[in-house]
């Protein structure tokens, strides 16, 4: 029931909503919707886990930071993909009534999420649904960002000392914007695509 209550959220907001049980009927769907066309990636550990660049660069063009061989090389390939036709990223949290929020420390995931492209999706596993505001703040702060500070290798205090967020001011820190996204933006499709799993961070 919860999470029929979410997507009804999801929709009074605006999105086009599209769930599935698995991560392999949400690769399907979005394998069947997006082909010859321009997509750029937004750094997920979601879809690296789906295998959506392998997947989705049989029919298209898929632009990935995660694929860049050192700083200024992800810098190249990150503004490319804010002028693809799609862009595709997850989220670091949602809440029960239907806000996105997110992290970034380059900005290249929140900035191509919000505007220049003809579609953005949004990809998201149960284990980032949280029942308000607050909680989703706390979550990106003390789960998502230390998690990805650890996969990373960088040597922020939340990933070398006790997982949790120490509002550091370490040259290496992620959490530079936070992105509360209300509603769907003006002007631009966006589509949750809502996975029955816990994906991602």
């Amino acid at each position: 029931m919860k999470l029929n209550n979410i997507i009804h959220m999801l929709k009074k907001n605006r999105y086009e909503v599209s769930f599935f049980e698995t991560k392999e009927e949400a690769t399907a769907y979005l394998r069947a919707n997006l082909r010859n066309v321009t997509i750029g990636f937004g750094d997920s550990e979601t879809m690296n886990q789906m295998r959506l660049y392998e997947i989705l660069s049989k029919n298209n063009t898929v632009t990935d930071p995660k694929q860049s061989v050192d700083n200024d090389d992800f810098l190249r390939i990150a503004k490319e993909c804010l002028t693809t036709d799609v862009f595709l990223t997850s989220v670091n949290a949602l809440t029960e009534d239907g806000i996105i929020v997110n992290l970034d420390g380059t900005g290249n995931r929140i900035s191509g999420s919000l505007f220049g492209h003809k579609k953005v999706y949004y990809i998201i596993g149960v284990n980032k649904i949280v029942p308000d505001l607050e909680k989703a703040i706390w979550r990106v702060r003390n789960i998502a960002a230390p998690m990805n500070a650890k996969r990373l290798g960088l040597h922020t205090p939340c990933a070398v000392l006790d997982g949790g967020c120490h509002n550091c001011f370490s040259p290496e820190r992620i959490c530079n914007g936070l992105l509360i996204q209300w509603k769907k933006m003006n002007d631009i499709d966006m589509e949750i695509v809502l996975i029955n799993e816990e994906l991602g961070f």
